[in-house]
């Protein structure tokens, strides 16, 4: 069946989320999915590298990011792309940090 169009709104899709989610997937077509990734002050990100390349909107909040050897601060508004494969981390969270996350194919399952 083919989805043509969808409509989400951040707030909506964080509404939906279970409580103690850190990510919640609201979009999977074979060439991409999208979710909401948050991750609370002074949380730690335990994620692994993808199979898939990344983008990742930073909806709000602040925090350090590392890919590979590279580190850097971000916060709301700014946009990061990682390739397949990279070990990456959001790290020193320092004020609640909630993502619009991109996967391009659709994310599979952890290697």
């Amino acid at each position: 069946m083919s989805r043509p169009f969808e409509l989400h709104k951040p707030a909506e899709v964080l509404a939906r989320s279970p409580a103690g989610e850190n990510y919640l997937e609201f979009l999977r077509v074979p060439a991409l999915s999208a979710g909401i990734y948050r991750l609370a002050a002074g949380s730690e990100d335990r994620q692994r590298p993808h199979q898939e390349d990344e983008i990742y909107v930073v909806l709000e909040g602040r925090a350090r990011f590392r890919a590979g050897d590279r580190d850097c601060v971000l916060s709301g508004g700014e946009v990061l792309y990682v390739a397949a494969g990279l070990e990456h981390r959001f790290h020193d969270i320092t004020a609640d940090l909630t993502l619009l996350v991109l996967f391009a194919p659709a994310e599979s399952a952890p290697a």
